[in-house]
């Protein structure tokens, strides 16, 4: 095969999905509910809408596992390029992963004015280097979950899955709360925008190994990948050789095109296998 460079602009590049992201014939479909929560004291003033995502097999008397999805409306979509609901559908029916409670959240949103304008805190939360977003959801968002549905305790059967900043969200959530969160799904994380730098890569291999499964998703053309300063393609780099460093379980899948959850959406399935595995 002769040489072929990437080229530079990938914007047309299109991975195409697989039939586990489709609805297929013979699976039950799960039930979606949805509630909003605007009684945050962690975040104060703000509202989000929940989304929970109960499979056809869920069976009160077996706690399920649970998977938490950041910008829940987007991964829920059954016509975007995630489709998240449809994918545990296809593989908790084959027995591909247990059974799985999904759980979509929303990022916060301040109403500023009579005319239901609002503003979106979804980098604060996202972004930020702290406990604040994981606190929020284990004392507030899924108590909400865990009254109404039977849900194991074990931390090796809770995952955390989001892309861009929400792909930074879960990787800290699971970093500063690894005895809840063990299974992390990260795509085209924004590591690069945390406020005062990226810590991970300096960190990772300087504490004890943590006991995570993380599978994370880059891309050649994220954003400013040709620029030295706020590259978000060397930074998700940087944390996976952090990884690869200190002996973690780890998966890193490098794609083309720029930042778009179309890679991330097509690659849900063999990384749902992968972290349950």
């Amino acid at each position: 095969m002769p040489y072929r460079p990437i080229p530079v602009d990938q914007s047309d590049v299109r991975y195409a999905h697989g039939p586990d992201s489709v609805v297929q014939p013979g699976v039950p479909a799960g039930e979606t509910v949805e509630f909003e929560w605007t009684a945050s004291t962690v975040y104060p003033g703000t509202s989000r809408r929940i989304r929970v995502h109960v499979p056809a097999m869920y069976d009160p008397s077996e706690p399920a596992a649970l998977m938490l999805f950041q910008d829940g409306g987007l991964y829920l979509d059954p016509g975007g390029e995630v489709r998240a609901a449809v994918v545990l559908d296809n593989l908790i029916h084959r027995g591909d992963i247990p059974i799985t409670i999904g759980v979509f959240v929303d990022p916060g949103d301040f109403e500023v004015d009579a005319e239901v304008n609002h503003r979106k805190n979804r980098n604060v939360e996202y972004d930020a280097f702290d406990d604040r977003y994981v606190t929020l959801l284990l004392q507030e968002i899924i108590p909400q979950v865990t009254k109404r549905y039977s849900v194991s305790e074990d931390p090796d059967r809770w995952g955390i899955c989001g892309g861009s900043s929400g792909g930074n969200c879960a990787f800290t959530a699971a970093w500063l709360r690894p005895d809840r969160f063990r299974r992390v799904i990260g795509f085209l994380s924004s590591f690069a925008q945390m406020p005062g730098g990226n810590p991970y890569p300096d960190l990772i291999p300087t504490v004890p190994r943590k006991p995570l499964r993380i599978f994370l998703q880059a891309g050649h053309r994220d954003l400013r990948w040709n620029e030295p300063d706020g590259n978000w393609l060397a930074s998700n780099l940087r944390v996976a050789a952090a990884l690869a460093e200190a002996g973690y379980d780890f998966r890193l899948v490098l794609g083309d095109g720029g930042h778009s959850p179309n890679h991330g959406g097509v690659l849900l399935p063999d990384a749902l296998r992968w972290l349950w595995r």
